[in-house]
């Protein structure tokens, strides 16, 4: 495989927590090539497993132009906090349950065609009721959808649920429990 050397790179936009850049790279010596890429700071996933049930939500998104299921996850917006923790507060935010043990089960680039995002897939178990602190409209208008694992795997047979972290995400569950 060729290297593709960064030959430099421009900013094109930024915004609130994304930069657009135009990098120039060099080909196998055939030329050079520009590609637009999304720079992005990281996200963590949460997989909420009480021992019978996973924790999704239903939530409107703009992009997909309505709702749909997915697990509690957030950018890694806090300098220098650790991701585990990054997992817990999203766990707590959006569903109102407070991990007390996380673990990393999987780690993903979500769109590597175009983003350097990376996801963080974290199962949250030992789970605490403590009310949730919505963020953003979208948030304060989810709902929270339990199901078991199997129901949570028939979910992706029948296309109910079709975000790819979420489905990382419960494929890493059954992995973890060995179903």
């Amino acid at each position: 495989m060729p290297d593709f050397p960064l030959l430099g790179k421009r900013l094109l936009a930024h915004g609130a927590f994304l930069t657009l850049e135009r990098c120039y790279h060099l080909g196998d010596g055939t030329g050079w090539t520009a590609r637009d890429i999304v720079r992005h700071p990281g996200s963590v996933a949460v997989i909420p497993w009480d021992g019978r049930r996973v924790h999704l939500m239903r939530q409107y998104r703009a992009a997909a132009g309505g709702p749909i299921l997915e697990i509690p996850a957030g950018k890694r917006d806090v300098p220098g906090e650790d991701p585990a923790e990054t997992a817990r507060r999203e766990c707590i935010e959006e569903i109102g349950l407070r991990p007390g043990r996380v673990t990393l089960l999987h780690e993903a680039y979500t769109s590597p065609g175009f983003s350097d995002e990376i996801t963080l897939v974290f199962l949250a178990e030992e789970l605490e009721a403590v009310g949730a602190a919505p963020q953003g409209l979208e948030e304060q208008a989810a709902a929270v959808v339990s199901l078991t694992c199997e129901e949570a795997l028939a979910a992706l047979e029948t296309g109910a649920v079709r975000d790819a972290k979420t489905i990382l995400g419960i494929y890493a569950l059954a992995r973890h429990l060995g179903r």
